[in-house]
């Protein structure tokens, strides 16, 4: 990796972790869109669930004192049983056209939600919560995009943006540990993508201390229309793979 090249590689992994801070997801989008320009598509899987450990991790830390074990069990407990159905479900399922079919449903939502200035929180419960988390575990197994359903569900709820992340983060951070184990055990963690993880690691932590510090200056109403801008662009990141050289 030349010098040009290992620059791009850092200020993505910045801008990466700057996400993460920010919003309490959406690290893996902003970075695989200039990861899998220079690197393979399996050190691009490592490096963004690596790195989602260590980010989601922190976040959870920093807000451990406000985390919501008790609305965020249900999500979890659905999860767990969720991805290894995804992952059946690679057999039958094209994840191509499915991811096409998220990014349509992503983009509608978000649109829908940046024209409105207010929703009407839905309701739920233990036994809507853990479908929820089904769910969203199941899209992890099938397609790799971990915490979207979740982070819809809690906009959904309409929840103040603190309790938002202090549900979803704990959600994305167990799906992530899930599949770092996986790739683990599958050998896909080689010393040359080590050497990357621990170049890019840095950076990705400070932006991400950079993102948390801005979190803590934006409130409900500008946590909602950064999260949904960050849906939209993930939508049509799936319709549409954008290169960015």
């Amino acid at each position: 990796m030349d010098g040009a090249v290992l620059t791009i590689f850092l200020l993505a992994s910045f801008f990466g972790g700057l996400t993460s801070g920010l919003a309490g997801f959406a690290m893996g989008l902003v970075v695989s869109g200039v990861y899998l320009h220079i690197l393979t598509p399996i050190q691009t899987a490592v490096l963004i669930v690596g790195f989602g450990f260590v980010t989601q991790g922190y976040g959870v830390w920093t807000l451990r004192h406000a985390l919501k074990w008790r609305l965020a069990l249900p999500f979890m407990i659905g999860g767990l049983a969720g991805v290894p159905a995804g992952t059946i479900l690679l057999t039958y399922i094209d994840p191509a056209y499915l991811r096409i079919g998220v990014g349509v449903l992503l983009v509608l939502y978000s649109i829908y939600g940046l024209t409105r200035p207010s929703i009407k929180p839905v309701q739920g419960g233990v036994a809507v919560d853990t479908a929820i988390g089904f769910l969203n575990g199941m899209l992890a197994g099938l397609t790799g995009l971990v915490g979207i359903v979740v982070v819809i569900w809690c906009q959904l709820r309409n929840w103040p943006k603190d309790v938002q992340r202090a549900v979803f983060q704990p959600v994305l951070l167990a799906t992530i540990v899930t599949s770092t184990v996986t790739l683990s055990f599958a050998g896909a963690v080689t010393a040359d993508t080590m050497k990357l993880y621990l170049l890019g690691l840095p950076c990705m932590l400070a932006g991400t201390w950079l993102g948390l510090k801005l979190y803590g200056k934006i409130d409900d109403a500008q946590f909602r229309k950064i999260v949904l801008l960050l849906l939209l662009v993930f939508g049509l990141s799936l319709i549409v793979p954008v290169s960015v050289f």
